[in-house]
């Protein structure tokens, strides 16, 4: 529930109470005075009417202030009477409250009633107006935003916080780049001693997830000066001029803390190129942009003040602000490989508690192609998994379940699977298994299930043998094609009959075939580019292509993306022929385990069969998947009563 603060409730409560007294004042109003003359006033008596009366001297006004009530007044209705102070008034009423008995008051010193005049015409005005003044102040001290729409919204960290290159797990190289920048901040006579003029601005670029931003706080964190830090959203407001005003104020806070740093994050939100787009450019962005490329490199110096900036888009970056003099130095904070990997998986494991089976150097070769980000979450959701079954550490089952759960999505254990399609999907899998183990040039086959996730009945994970740079051969882009072949051929071959399962390999293999004949220049139409990806700075990504051919070499092109489809589908066949019995045992392990791994896949390629593991081992997986069903007196039950049960369950 939220707290209250009794700070922010003290304006409503003023309002509140001057508006009751407004109310209260304008109700208390509300009442009829009726003036009678002095005569008027003596009849009345006479007749017995009056039945209350005030009287006051007005030895300054030269009268007699007398007011009261007659018979058959309402509530708020009164009379009001000046008599001359020459007519012995007092004289007068005292003999009539003999016969008449009304109430009678006499007021003293009617000059102090002047005070209660102000009272009540002047104190409630000057509630109303003193109020209204509190209350503007205060909603405008609470809402800064609404009135300084030009100031810099970057946020100041004196000290840089405290990540330090020590806690940036790989990234040698990067780390090395950046460092002159901390080396400059600290001495900077070493480099105006030789005339070097260090960069102004460093864009780190990189996938997602990389550690863009945390190698910009470590930098920060090493010079130990102040760091300024904003996102590129920041900047841009729905009002043209706002975003420049803030660029100014921003460079101007710097200026005064020089030196320092500027670390911009994201910084494709304003940083987009001028003038693209549907219907022109953008205003506001652009004069944004035109003012951050001024204060960066223009008229007016900025020494001392390093500006870093992270995108993940680089190819929509304006080019002047790339050119040499803003942002000199482009840094690519690319994916880690395996040594860093373990070195990140090792930061993450720090506060987490593993079995002793558990190796994070295996887990960092099985992982290619994780972002760090990816292998923070992989840890933390094997982590929840163990918490879930209320062990007191993590297994490389959960790691293994996690992995899973991190590529696919989670395993729908609920969802009921006939043995028809269990059939279709384990020959599936093994078709694409056999080929990926049969082919030279394929990668290894490491995991095989027919558990669903996502969108997949099933899948088969497969890795590179060995980590390479971004070069791929002809023949491993083949082997590719034709070990995502493997399941349609599969099903035709030993099931007579085709699926749907095989939509998203054909998806696949059609774009890597394709991509060998318009980009990679490996067709027999020669090492020609035809088509060039061009990703629309506003309209997405890849959006459309640029084709530089005519519609003749269209078919042409057609032709060898059936040709090299059709090779390479041959050949897919040609193996599953002649490995009908591999396949076929893959095909019953997968349907009497639903998931083998590579060291199981070894030995039935080599003996032909699975050896049973330790039967109590199997035995307690069996019971932790009846109770992970919610089977009743699964702890009783023989192992193969445990295998009917879970069978009957699944069925149902």
């Amino acid at each position: 529930m939220k707290r209250i603060d009794a700070k922010q409730s003290v304006p409503y409560l003023i309002l509140v109470l001057v508006i009751l007294s407004v109310f209260g004042m304008m109700f208390l109003g509300d009442k009829k005075t009726n003036t009678l003359t002095y005569s008027e006033l003596l009849n009345e008596l006479s007749e017995g009417k009056v039945t209350e009366i005030v009287t006051s001297e007005r030895k300054a006004d030269g009268y007699y202030a007398i007011s009261g009530k007659l018979e058959g007044y309402k509530k708020n209705e009164t009379f009001r009477v000046q008599a001359p102070l020459s007519e012995n008034v007092l004289d007068v009423l005292s003999s009539y409250q003999v016969t008449n008995e009304f109430k009678w008051k006499v007021e003293k010193n009617p000059e102090n009633n002047s005070l209660l005049v102000v009272l009540i015409n002047v104190v409630p005005l000057a509630l109303i107006i003193g109020s209204g003044i509190f209350l503007f102040t205060k909603l405008s001290g609470s809402n800064k935003s609404s009135m300084d729409f030009g100031r810099s919204r970057a946020k100041l960290s004196e000290d840089g916080g405290k990540v330090r290159f020590k806690d940036v797990a790989g990234l040698e190289e990067e780390k090395e780049e950046v460092a002159e920048l901390i080396d400059f901040l600290k001495n900077p006579k070493k480099f105006q001693k030789l005339g070097a003029r260090i960069p102004k601005g460093v864009l780190l670029v990189g996938p997602p997830g990389t550690g863009k931003t945390l190698l910009a706080k470590a930098v920060a964190g090493e010079a130990n000066v102040p760091f300024y830090y904003i996102s590129g959203s920041d900047f841009v407001e729905l009002f043209v001029g706002v975003g420049a005003s803030r660029v100014r104020d921003m460079f101007k806070q710097a200026k005064h803390s020089a030196p320092c740093l500027i670390f911009i994050d994201e910084i494709d939100a304003v940083g987009r190129q001028r003038g693209t787009g549907l219907g022109g450019g953008h205003d506001e962005r652009e004069q944004t942009l035109n003012q951050l490329l001024t204060e960066m490199d223009g008229f007016g110096a900025n020494e001392g003040i390093i500006i870093i900036a992270a995108t993940n888009r680089p190819d929509v970056l304006d080019p002047a602000l790339l050119r040499p003099g803003r942002f000199d130095r482009q840094v690519t904070v690319s994916l880690p490989d395996q040594k860093e990997r373990l070195a990140i998986l090792n930061v993450h494991a720090k506060n987490k508690t593993f079995a002793p089976s558990v190796n994070l150097e295996n887990l960092s070769r099985r992982t290619p192609g994780f972002s760090g980000a990816d292998l923070e979450n992989l840890l933390n959701e094997s982590a929840l998994l163990a918490v879930r079954k209320n062990k007191s550490a993590i297994g490389m089952a959960e790691i293994d379940e996690a992995t899973d759960r991190v590529l696919m999505g989670p395993a729908k254990t609920s969802r009921k699977i006939t043995d028809k399609e269990k059939r279709l999907v384990s020959i599936h899998e093994a078709g694409h298994a056999v080929v990926g183990l049969k082919l030279e040039d394929a990668n290894d086959v490491h995991k095989i299930t027919i558990i669903p996730r996502g969108m997949a009945g099933g899948y088969t994970m497969m890795l590179p043998k060995e980590e390479k740079m971004a070069v791929t051969t002809k023949n491993e882009l083949l082997a590719q094609i034709t070990g995502l072949l493997g399941g349609r051929v599969a099903e035709e071959l030993y099931i007579g009959e085709i699926t749907t399962g095989a939509s998203d390999d054909f998806k696949k293999a059609t774009k890597i075939a394709r991509a060998m004949v318009t980009e990679y220049g490996m067709s027999d139409l020669g090492p020609v580019q035809l088509e060039e990806r061009s990703e629309g700075v506003f309209l997405g990504r890849d959006y459309n292509k640029s084709k530089n051919f005519s519609d003749a070499v269209a078919l042409e092109i057609d032709k060898e993306v059936r040709k090299i489809i059709n090779e390479c589908y041959k050949e897919t066949t040609r193996i599953l022929k002649e490995n009908k019995k591999l396949v076929m045992s893959i095909s019953d392990a997968l349907i009497e385990r639903e998931t083998i791994t590579k060291e199981e896949i070894e030995e039935l390629v080599t003996t032909g069969h699975i050896t049973e593991k330790d039967p109590e081992e199997n035995l307690k997986k069996l019971k932790e998947k009846a109770k992970e069903i919610g089977i009743k007196g699964y702890t009783k039950m023989t192992k193969e009563e445990l295998e009917d049960a879970i069978k009957n369950s699944t069925e149902k």
